[in-house]
């Protein structure tokens, strides 16, 4: 199928990782069927197996759709206010019943299918490298010691929250996502990273 920007091709795959989406959160992995997303997607069985073949490979789609997907990367002028703005994005995604389902359905596939969870890595190691500008530009303006870590201190900034929600299933709010992202900077800053 050759794909030509706001073709039929792109209105199909656009359509088709929709339908991926509200399919995993609905049914979850062991649930998700090729002609599910097909049905759900408005088109032929045929034109999904063509083009991604199998469940896997239209998970791995639709995570490296959202990674190409822009992201802003948060600028307060200061690292603390970048990384509170981080970390209460992450909170938010989680405390919204709307939004949260998706990334926990995603999570769980990533559990099940290697070809998901190296997307799931890439998807991750693109969003921290993205949000480790701020770091950068923090060591730059002198806010943190040269041999600070940026990526690692994203990590570390986002982790408490996703450790919150992934093991001990307690909630994660804006009061969480502050004190995780305080902690992580007084750790940099302390020239741990």
């Amino acid at each position: 199928m050759t794909s030509r920007p706001g073709g039929r091709s792109a209105r199909v795959r656009e359509a088709v990782l929709h339908a991926v989406h509200t399919e995993l959160v609905e049914r979850g992995y062991p649930g998700l069927t090729v002609e599910q997303v097909a049905e759900r997607a408005g088109v032929h069985k045929t034109t999904v197996y063509r083009r991604w073949g199998t469940v896997d490979v239209l998970i791995a789609d639709a995570l490296d759709h959202t990674r190409e997907t822009e992201w802003p990367v948060p600028d307060t002028g200061t690292v603390e206010g970048d990384l509170i703005a981080i970390a209460t994005e992450v909170a938010d995604t989680f405390a919204d019943p709307a939004r949260h389902p998706l990334p926990v359905a995603i999570v769980v596939a990533a559990l099940q299918s290697p070809r998901a969870r190296e997307a799931k890595r890439a998807f991750y190691a693109a969003r921290h490298t993205e949000a480790a500008k701020v770091v950068t530009r923090a060591i730059d303006r002198g806010e943190l010691p040269p041999h600070t870590d940026p990526v690692e201190l994203i990590r570390l900034t986002c982790a408490p929250l996703y450790y919150r929600v992934f093991v001990t299933g307690e909630p994660v709010d804006r009061t969480t996502a502050e004190r995780a992202a305080r902690a992580a900077l007084t750790a940099a800053r302390a020239g741990l990273l």
